[in-house]
């Protein structure tokens, strides 16, 4: 298939990322480490003697030496009893309150199993009133709490829709800082439903520079209706999606083509030993034209979707105008090749068609932002977008560096500076709509246990949600935090506090 365009386009690259430099300690395995320590332990020799020795410093001999300290300490210290009381905890009607929305929310349990959590460990009874009731009485503090909500400081937000016993969920996500601004049970998913909770969140400040959303008509449309002048960008991921899917169909068809001309190709043989070859040599001819025809279309669609994924919907230095011309190419192109598989090809073919402008809005937000950073260090915007692709790029490759010598010798001191403002750039634009993805993904953990999903009790889940601190994110900055903090940039009390808890503290820990 033949391309309109030069192959010469810039070099893509993936996370900039600087090779670490390597230090002696660092090469040291275990038990290298071990008898260094067992050596700082016994005093042979000064610290500085022996750091200059094994050259590392004398901070790092000192951490050894208190691993293994510790670890003889430990095993030489007197055995405790299985049976020893390890603390004493005052259980109070308010503690049992917090047990019982622990177990609600942090451990997703449903009702009945509070019951028996009750019955089996703390030997005591508990109605399913009474935690329905519980449940119930701090919603009051937490749909304060979300009312309060400032939400001024989004920037980019994205929408969706799951559903809950047929009925619609409707969710918002701050795609910066995780925070949940929408979580609502509807009974219809109208524009004029969608643009009435939008027009509530413009009351709370809710005024975001760009939305990332799916292709939902009622989404859409209500965010047009509320917030005429507010972009909704299209989500990549599903239209990248859309196209994976028949590449997949595409396969399972050519293989499935291949087969049958094989078993046939057997068939012939055989009838050619009885002389009786010419039955079957139409059938053959026409499967393996089929055949074909599919690893054919299959081939094209394979770099269709490959130009679309690696080049025209992914961050690079591209232009919005030479996108939006590729995406007519592979869309002209697809159209070609309908003819082969019309129902399938024509279907993504329309879809994608549909929702261009949506899916290359981020490249407007790319050339904007590329803008700024031009007028701020005044240098070629072409640089710029020779720093994206950088990005893009492997750290461990030679053409990595090779550019960045390059871009280093035109940009002098400006380098590290600009380079940093474009990476803050490609962080923070979204192309996809998986953060929202993502947390419905969560949510289903706490409806599976509950069939009906009343609104108070969406009310309590945003609030926990917001207040509950990651354990784990492949965001490093995110671990150890909550979306609330994440988004207004400074701590607040624990969750169970605000909602009026005193928590428990261990008398004497051992730290």
């Amino acid at each position: 298939m033949a391309t309109p365009f030069p192959t010469t386009t810039p070099i893509r690259f993936i996370n900039q990322q600087s090779i670490p430099p390597k230090y002696p300690a660092q090469e040291l395995d275990g038990k290298q480490r071990q008898r260094i320590a067992i050596q700082v332990l016994s005093h042979n020799g000064s610290i500085t003697e022996l750091a200059e020795h094994h050259q590392t410093s004398r901070k790092f001999l000192y951490q050894q030496a208190s691993k293994a300290s510790d670890a003889l300490n430990q095993t030489f210290s007197p055995k405790q009893n299985e049976e020893d009381v390890l603390f004493y905890i005052p259980v109070t009607k308010p503690w049992l309150r917090q047990v019982v929305l622990a177990l609600v929310l942090l451990c997703h349990s449903s009702f009945r199993g509070v019951i028996e959590f009750f019955r089996d460990i703390l030997d005591t009874s508990i109605s399913l009133g009474t935690i329905h009731n519980i449940i119930h009485e701090s919603v009051d503090n937490a749909q304060q709490i979300n009312q309060n909500q400032e939400l001024f400081r989004i920037r980019a937000g994205t929408h969706d829709e799951l559903f809950q016993t047929g009925m619609p969920v409707f969710t918002g996500i701050d795609l910066d800082s995780t925070y949940c601004y929408l979580l609502s049970l509807e009974t219809h998913r109208d524009a004029e439903t969608w643009g009435i909770h939008l027009l509530y969140l413009s009351d709370q400040g809710l005024n975001p520079d760009y939305t990332v959303a799916d292709g939902g008509l009622g989404l859409r449309a209500g965010q047009s209706i509320a917030w005429p002048d507010t972009p909704c960008n299209g989500d990549v991921f599903h239209a990248i999606h859309e196209l994976t899917k028949l590449v997949g169909f595409l396969e399972n068809q050519a293989y499935a083509a291949i087969t049958k001309r094989d078993d046939l190709e057997k068939k012939m043989t055989k009838a050619k030993r009885r002389g009786k070859g010419r039955s079957l040599s139409k059938q053959l001819t026409q499967t393996r034209v089929q055949e074909a025809n599919l690893i054919s279309l299959l081939d094209d669609i394979r770099l269709l979707l490959q130009w679309l994924r690696q080049d025209i919907l992914t961050i690079n230095g591209l232009e919005y105008d030479t996108r939006k011309s590729l995406f007519d190419f592979v869309m002209y192109e697809l159209k070609r090749l309908e003819p082969l598989k019309k129902k399938k090809v024509s279907k993504v073919r329309r879809s994608l068609e549909n929702q261009r402008d949506a899916l290359l809005g981020f490249a407007i937000l790319i050339d904007r932002g590329l803008q700024k950073i031009e007028e701020r260090f005044q240098v070629p915007i072409s640089l710029l977008r020779d720093i994206l692709d950088l990005q893009n790029q492997s750290p461990t490759s030679q053409t990595y560096w090779l550019q960045t010598e390059h871009l280093y010798h035109n940009l002098h001191d400006k380098f590290f500076l600009i380079q940093q403002a474009v990476v803050d750039l490609k962080n923070h634009t979204h192309r996809a709509s998986s953060m929202v993805e993502n947390f419905n993904g969560r949510l289903r953990n706490y409806f599976f246990l509950r069939r009906q999903i009343g609104s108070r009790y969406l009310d309590l889940l945003r609030f926990f949600l917001n207040h509950h601190p990651f354990m784990r994110s492949k965001h490093p900055e995110r671990v150890g935090k909550t979306p609330t903090q994440l988004l207004m940039g400074q701590p607040h009390p624990h969750w169970l506090e605000l909602l009026g808890f005193t928590l428990f503290k261990r008398i004497n820990k051992a730290t």
